[in-house]
Order: C-alpha cells, then structure tokens, then sequence
C-alpha cells in the first residue's frame, strides 16, 4: 500500500479526482505521522486536527454530491506562526503573543484554504522571523530531519522542517533575508522567495515591511507552482502587491528552452568563504544545466559582505518601527506587576521578548536616532538602490543566476548562537536578492551526509522562468525525493 504521507500535493489531488482515497484518510494519515515526529522536531507549535478533521470531512461530502473541488482538494498544509488564521492562535513564535487569537486571516493562507487545502497546524518560527536558524523561537528550537542535532535553518525552519519530514507536503514561510530559502537548502527541500509584491503580505505579522516575502516550500517545484498561481496576485488590503498578472505557473513548466539560456555564475558567491563541498556541489548543478545547452560565464555581482551591512542597518530599523505595537495593551500577554504606565511598558517588553527580539529593536533604534540617522539609514538606502541598478543591469545581459544558498551545510544547534555575527553571516548569500526585491527558487542538488541546495535568481516577475528551469532539473535528478532517516 502507498503511504500516503509521501505523496506530492498533485499526487494528493489526482487521488481525491479519482476516489482512490478519501480526504479523510489523506488527513489522518499525515495527522498521525505529525503526532508521532513532531515531539521530537518541534516541528509544529499547534496541531489543528479538529479543524483538519472537519475540513477533510467536508471535502468528501463534495466528492459525494459531485461539487466543484479545489485545486489544492484534500492537500495538507502547515503555515509558518506568523500569518494570522482566524480563531486559530498566532504566537509569532513568541511568548509576546502567547494566546493571541486573530480576527482575521492572512490573505494567502485563506487563498490556498478557498482552494480546498487542509491546515494541519502552525509551525515554528525564530520570533516575529527574527533569525536563521529556529533557534530564537520562544518555544524552543526546531530540529533538522536529517540530523537532529542540528538547525533546520530559519526563520521558516517549522515549516521546512515539516516538509522534510513529509509531516505535510507543502507549507508557508516568509523570507526576509533568505528564510524560506536558507532552510530549504539545508533540509533538502525546495523553496520560492517571490519577486516583492507577487504576494500579499496582509495578515502577516511584520517584520521589515519592504523586505517581507510570503512564499512555498515543498518537496517539488511543480508542487510550488501550483501553489504560487493560487496565493499570488494583487491584493486590495496590501498596496504593495503588483497589478502585474499571474500567469498559471504549472501550465509553463516545461516553457522554459535550457538551449541558449544564458546563465550568470556570480564570483563572488564562488569565493572560499563557502565550503568546499558547497561549492562543488552548486558547481555540479550548473554543469548539469550547461550539458542541457545553457551557456555558463563568470560574471560580477555587489559584494555580498555589502550587503549583511546594508541589511543589518535596514532591517532593524524598519524592526524598529513595528514592534512598537507590541505594549501589552492590545494583544498578547501582560505583566502584572507594574507601577505605572511607563514600569507597565518595560516590564512586559522585558519580560516576554525573546533576546534576538531586544537585540534588533535596540539597534534599529540606534540607527534612526538623531544624529545617526544620516550615517546610517539614509547611506544604507542609498547603497540598496545601487545594489538593485546593478543587478537589473546584470539580468538584462543573462536569463537567470546561480548561486550557492548557505555558505555551509546544517550546523549544530547551539553552535552559533551566542555569536551573533555569525549567526547573520549565513544568509551572506540570500540577503541581496530581499535587498533588491528579485524572485529566487532554492532546490536541493546534492547530499554529502546532509543537504546541500542552490538558488536559480530571475529578474522581476520572472517566476515562471524560474519554475521551468527548477522542474526541469528535477525531472532528471532525484534530490529532492530522497528521504530524511527518521
């Protein structure tokens, strides 16, 4: 009998349009694998199994009647605990939000729902997607399906850790500054960071609102297209979203010719601050698409170490400004014991922040302060706009780029986390594509014991191209199909 929990979400699909399983099966299922791995992966901070039941069970009274289903019919679906679902707690991976229950849902986990898809739960997060590792969650780190031992990657690392342990087959993060790619590389799963504003980020707890990108994971890139085409597209709650189009991604799949593409191999992404099994690795997968016809050349892109500092000014700054909401007087909890309006803000703050949440509040502040606002702030947007001139310049000469995503494999829990620099220095290769706003799919190419993962970097909008590239290299490799020994 096929187990059900290794199915793709299109296999979950066909299987519920042909009656060869019912919703309710799929979902109990993939419930009782969760169940059974998720106490050790703390993979998931809530299991939604009442909703999941009553869902699945509405799905096949659709079947029974011969009712339209939904595009994601009977697929299980894990969400990252930053967006907000109705009635359903959002922590934020916090202990700021512990009990908050939101009034509203986020506009693309409610697409993906519309579409018949089933919440199994919400999964971990650094707090607020403070991080890069899911070591900074307030409800303790997540652990890597390969080694568990060792980080997930973060922030998104709940929901790439639930993929890879086939507890769901596909799920939502967000990636800032390289938090869905990051840990899709290092669980050996795949993952989009879309172009910025391809998809909505209303009902999504802020972090730096004009880096923040909601985007898939899952085992396939056929899987992630089909999901993109349902979650992405203009929003009348975000004015950020584009009036841009949305193709149907799964349609153009194969749209993409490998012959002539020309492919930009950055430098200074192949430099010796990599691995060295790294480097061999991503050099292997642009091999495998120069024996396809792809034309390969060397090309320089903006220093990368430029842009850890651009980010780390940006970020916290915009950090800054948004979690001045949280006082303990609209949401979350509240210390009791205060004297005063003032004693009331700063007990509760510093008692339910999580450390990296102070650390990043404290330097964004820093940095908008009179006197450095000019130094800092002003100079770094400055330098963000000519990172982004530069790499428009780049994407008008060459159809995509290729590029390592860490500059390491998993490492060990613990390890880094009381160095934060870094800690911030392994997202050294995804930080310029959140600083320019490019679209980027990470995809797993090889395993040395644990996953190693490259990125495909388009231009605007260019996700499409980016899905044909990415399934293409998966319909002659099996990276992406191997199992982590749990």
């Amino acid at each position: 009998m096929t187990d059900l929990t290794h199915l793709s979400a299109l296999e979950i699909v066909k299987a519920i349009t042909q009656k060869k399983y019912s919703a309710l099966e799929i979902t109990q299922a993939f419930l009782a694998r969760v169940k059974k791995l998720n106490p050790n992966l703390n993979a998931f901070l809530k299991i939604t199994e009442k909703e999941a039941l009553t869902k699945a069970k509405q799905i096949d009274q659709k079947v029974k009647s011969g009712k339209k289903l939904g595009r994601l019919a009977a697929v299980p679906l894990a969400v990252k605990d930053i967006y907000l679902t109705e009635g359903i707690e959002t922590t934020a991976g916090s202990k700021v939000l512990k009990g908050y229950l939101p009034q509203y849902s986020s506009t693309v986990y409610q697409r993906l729902m519309d579409e018949d898809a089933v919440l199994l739960g919400k999964t971990n997060t650094d707090c607020f997607a403070f991080g890069v590792s899911t070591e900074n969650s307030g409800f303790g780190p997540t652990h890597n399906p390969w080694d568990q031992s060792r980080v997930p990657g973060g922030s998104s690392g709940g929901s790439a850790a639930a993929v890879a342990a086939d507890l769901v087959p596909v799920a939502l993060g967000t990636d800032t500054g390289g938090s869905i790619r990051q840990p899709a590389s290092l669980c050996g799963i795949s993952g989009l960071k879309p172009t910025y504003g391809r998809n909505s980020r209303y009902g999504i707890t802020a972090m730096a609102s004009s880096f923040d990108c909601p985007g898939p994971f899952a085992r396939t890139v056929a899987d992630l297209a089909l999901l993109t085409s349902i979650s992405a597209g203009q929003d009348p709650n975000d004015s950020t979203t584009s009036p841009v189009s949305v193709p149907d991604y799964f349609d153009l799949l194969q749209k993409t010719n490998l012959k002539g593409l020309k492919i930009g191999l950055p430098k200074e992404f192949f430099d010796s601050s990599a691995d060295k099994k790294v480097l061999q690795s991503v050099q292997g997968a642009a091999h495998w698409f120069k024996s396809h016809g792809a034309i390969l050349k060397e090309v320089s892109v903006p220093d990368p170490r430029l842009a850890i500092a651009i980010y780390y000014i940006l970020v916290p700054c915009e950090i800054s400004a948004n979690m001045a909401r949280y006082d303990g007087l609209r949401f979350g909890q509240t210390k009791k014991d205060h004297q005063d309006l003032l004693s009331y803000y700063l007990e509760t703050r510093g008692a339910f922040m999580e450390p990296e949440m102070k650390r990043r509040i404290m330097i964004g502040t820093y940095a908008l302060s009179a006197g450095y606002f000019d130094a800092y702030y002003i100079k770094a947007s400055k330098a963000r706009t000519l990172f982004k001139q530069d790499y428009q310049k780049l994407l008008k000469e060459f159809d995509v780029l290729l590029a390592p995503v860490s500059p390491i494999t998993a490492w060990k829990i613990g390890e880094k986390v009381n160095d934060p620099l870094k800690m911030y220095l392994m997202d050294i290769y995804t930080n310029s594509v959140n600083i320019t706003g490019l679209p980027s799919l990470a995809l797993p190419c090889q395993f040395n014991d644990l996953p190693i993962g490259f990125q495909l970097i388009g231009n605007y909008f260019e996700e499409a191209k980016l899905f044909s590239l990415g399934h293409q290299y998966q319909q002659e490799t099996d990276y992406h199909l191997k199992n982590a020994p749990l």
